[in-house]
């Protein structure tokens, strides 16, 4: 059987539902690729359970579903466990294998950005910064269109300085979100000028506001 679970959003914050099913397990993976963590991995509080870190080739191989035939393992992600594609590929695969799969949930960013006071139902589509250079604005221009906000998430591995200057062309204010849900959380509201002075930490990702309500623009006043 293999467990997909989540984390959360800081070394804590993994369910008790989730280190129930740990207890059960013979191995514990650690998706480790797809977001910088906002902590050590040896904080992790999983009692004595090893950790084994994997790279993306591992849990996009057929590795994971071999072990999970004969035994109980589990694969750790940061934040929600289907937040990446790469974990639903791993979850019919295992499937088509006759291999139980559990997913245990936890938050993700997608929860964590509520704090900034914007209404969740008003966000539009996702963009995607990635270390490559290409048309992430598409999905911005889109949402802006309708007056919908427009989360950005950020690649792993871009440093703050490189993904503000990606977005040098936009003139009106936005948000920059950092280690949410951690002690360290850090919310700023800013235009682009502004925002470059800035030292925020990994991980973050961005947000552009779309249509305001009252409330929203009140809220946001707090982050200036």
């Amino acid at each position: 059987m293999l467990y997909i679970i989540g984390l959360g959003l800081n070394e804590n914050g993994i369910s008790k539902e989730g280190l129930l099913a740990l207890e059960k397990c013979t191995k514990v993976y650690l998706e480790g690729y797809t977001v910088d963590f906002p902590y050590k991995i040896g904080d992790l509080k999983l009692g004595k359970k090893k950790i084994i870190k994997l790279g993306r080739g591992e849990v996009e191989s057929d590795k994971l579903i071999k072990e999970a035939k004969s035994r109980r393992i589990a694969l750790l992600v940061y934040g929600s466990p289907l937040f990446a594609t790469t974990h639903m590929s791993l979850i019919l695969d295992a499937e088509k294998a006759d291999v139980r799969v559990r997913v245990i949930y936890s938050a993700s960013v997608f929860d964590a950005i509520a704090e900034t006071g914007l209404q969740l139902y008003k966000f539009g589509k996702t963009a995607s910064m990635p270390k490559e250079k290409a048309d992430f604005m598409q999905y911005v221009k889109e949402n802006q269109s309708i007056g919908a906000h427009s989360l950005i998430l950020v690649d792993i591995g871009l440093s703050f300085n490189e993904a503000i200057n990606r977005l040098k062309e936009i003139k009106d204010k936005i948000l920059v979100c950092s280690n949410l849900g951690t002690e360290n959380s850090e919310i700023v509201y800013n235009n682009i000028d502004r925002l470059k002075k800035e030292k925020i930490k990994q991980p973050f990702c961005f947000i552009l506001p779309g249509k305001l309500h009252f409330l929203e623009k009140e809220a946001l006043e707090k982050y200036n």
